[in-house]
């Protein structure tokens, strides 16, 4: 699964990167994104635009907005069964713009927060799909999920999922707007290779939701010395 991550690149870096029109005035850099919150997509519609969205898919029928809450990824293997999704995956797909993101490894009885980003330490897009909710009487709400798959072997011994990484070469048909047929969009849901990918332990500061700054990444080594846990 993916339920924490960084969006801490530079503003004008991300314009370029993914060759964007417009930049929402308040993005500000982020150490611990975690449900709920905004977060940064590109929708597929044109002209190609970054906004902000609440992570956790409340589909267009929901009765109330906290089952958005509970569907914060999906899993590619469901998107095409689930009622919460069928749509979405067929007609709104987006990028969920991130440079990193974290898990928990078990160990025992406890659980050590993994870092995992790109080598060049650079953006990146997860595989997302939006939503828009109308709610009787109020306004509408905006959100998105993050798509899953199953780990590379980078990843596999610290979580048995992981965030769909699409390389840029995915990204034009991920983006096309109206429905595409899920036989174009399955393939591109797959693993990361994992050698382009980092991961480090780092410290229980990044456990709590309202953590926020750089320390959230500082790796345990740098902290107390020695070596990173095998």
């Amino acid at each position: 699964m993916c339920g924490r991550f960084t969006l801490r690149t530079n503003a004008e870096v991300l314009r370029a990167e993914f060759d964007l029109s417009e930049l929402p005035a308040d993005l500000s850099p982020r150490f611990n994104v975690a449900p709920t919150q905004p977060v940064a997509i590109i929708p597929n519609r044109e002209p190609r635009r970054l906004g902000l969205v609440r992570w956790g898919l409340i589909p267009y029928w929901a009765k109330d907005a906290s089952i958005g809450n509970r569907q914060i990824n999906a899993r590619a293997e469901t998107l095409t069964e689930r009622r919460a999704y069928q749509e979405a995956f067929a007609q709104r797909r987006c990028l969920v713009v991130a440079d990193g993101f974290y898990e928990w490894k078990k160990e025992g009885k406890r659980k050590h927060a993994i870092f995992i980003h790109k080598k060049d330490d650079g953006p990146f897009a997860f595989a997302g799909i939006w939503e828009v909710w109308r709610p009787s009487g109020g306004e509408k709400v905006a959100s998105c999920a993050i798509v899953t798959t199953e780990p590379n072997e980078l990843l596999r011994p610290i979580h048995d999922r992981m965030p769909v990484i699409l390389p840029r070469e995915s990204w034009e048909t991920w983006l096309r707007p109206g429905t595409t047929p899920s036989r174009e969009l399955l393939p591109l849901l797959r693993p990361l290779p994992p050698d382009a990918l980092e991961v480090y332990e780092v410290s229980s500061f990044v456990n709590a939701p309202a953590n926020e700054g750089p320390e959230c990444i500082v790796p345990i080594v740098d902290l107390v010395g020695g070596t990173l846990r095998d």
